[in-house]
């Protein structure tokens, strides 16, 4: 096997109401006189009202053009450099954390990381998700260096959209079936290894748990127990699943199906981690395991998330060229069995996927 090296958290993270008051002196612990904020429009608007009037550090606001994309990172780089940025502070969600993560590892600067969403582990991980221009998403990046400074403030994530928590949920429950799938092969895993699986089952273990009851407490505005277990399984537990688990602990056949859907332009409108959520669907099929995906497809429709294309809004037309996206050289599809996985096998399962699930 190869060798595996941990990242498996920030420097410092905490999750707690009101910890944004602390964010200046934490900076000023770490140095840190001149700050680049990237955030976004609805994310700005979400976190104006805990985000402090910094008095020691001096704060240059710009708001990213809607793309994680190589292009998006060296133009915020660029800004970051002519200010002279100690630091990059990415507050919003994962596309914007992942420009962040990407700018202060090219510019050497640090990274400071206010979530707005509860939607994927992205303000943990110390990578980047790039996408083109057009959104097809084309390759991820693992950094050298891990997040400097991650933040939650709970109340901001409890304003965000429902949708968005339920598709948190999505990407965090592919991190057991991924994780499993490739770890479970070792007959004496390493310990990294093995705290990866153990986080990676934690996580579908408190989803199953907690998911309905956090979701019910997010329609309410209730800032309850649920929400914040479920909310930090998403940010940390998922995050930790790859922290230590390495290439065996981050993604496999459910984020590739994620990122053959990318080419299809009615994609674009669904959310990350529900297009993930299917993957996992997928996935199943092709390990054979059917009487998994009985069980999960009751949990998805009981929260929200979706089992079938058509509850994606993409029609099965793309389910070829899907497929062959899927199943490119490079793609984590092929850790799934013995064999390469063929585009043929790949759209046979979604296939069979749509028809079994649909006539239910």
């Amino acid at each position: 096997m190869e060798a595996i090296v941990v990242k498996g958290a920030p420097a410092e993270y905490s999750c707690n109401v009101g910890v944004l008051k602390e964010l200046e002196e934490k900076l000023s612990a770490r140095g840190i006189r001149k700050a680049l904020l990237l955030t976004g429009e609805k994310s700005w608007q979400a976190l104006q009202p805990y985000f402090p009037v910094l008095e020691s550090v001096e704060l240059t606001i710009v708001k990213y053009r809607g793309e994680s994309s190589l292009a998006e990172i060296a133009r915020i780089a660029q800004i970051a450099k002519a200010i002279g940025a100690d630091a990059i502070i990415g507050a919003g969600g994962g596309k914007v954390l992942d420009i962040a993560k990407g700018v202060a590892h090219d510019n050497s600067i640090r990274s400071v990381l206010v979530p707005t969403l509860a939607s994927n582990c992205a303000p943990w991980t110390p990578l980047s998700v790039i996408y083109s221009e057009e959104g097809t998403m084309t390759h991820f990046t693992v950094y050298t260096e891990s997040v400097d400074l991650l933040l939650v403030e709970p109340r901001v994530l409890l304003d965000a959209p429902v949708s968005l928590l339920v598709a948190g949920i999505g990407d965090t429950i592919a991190k057991w079936y991924e994780a499993d799938v490739q770890i479970s092969r070792f007959e004496n895993p390493p310990i990294a290894l093995k705290v990866s699986h153990y986080t990676a089952k934690l996580c579908a273990d408190e989803l199953f748990q907690n998911a309905e009851a956090a979701i019910a407490d997010s329609k309410e505005g209730k800032l309850s127990q649920s929400f914040i277990k479920v909310v930090e399984t998403i940010i940390m537990l998922g995050g930790m699943v790859g922290g230590f688990g390495d290439k065996y602990g981050r993604v496999a056949g459910a984020h590739a199906i994620h990122n053959g859907m990318t080419i299809s332009p009615e994609s674009h409108q669904a959310l990350h981690g529900d297009k993930v959520a299917y993957g996992v669907l997928v996935q199943l099929v092709l390990e054979g395991k059917i009487d998994e995906i009985e069980k999960l497809a009751a949990f998805y429709r009981k929260i929200g998330l979706p089992v079938s294309l058509e509850d994606l809004n993409i029609p099965r037309k793309w389910i070829e060229a899907i497929a062959v996206q899927s199943t490119r050289e490079n793609e984590t599809i092929h850790v799934l069995l013995e064999e390469p996985v063929s585009a043929e096998k790949a759209a046979a399962a979604m296939r069979q996927l749509e028809d079994s699930l649909l006539v239910k």
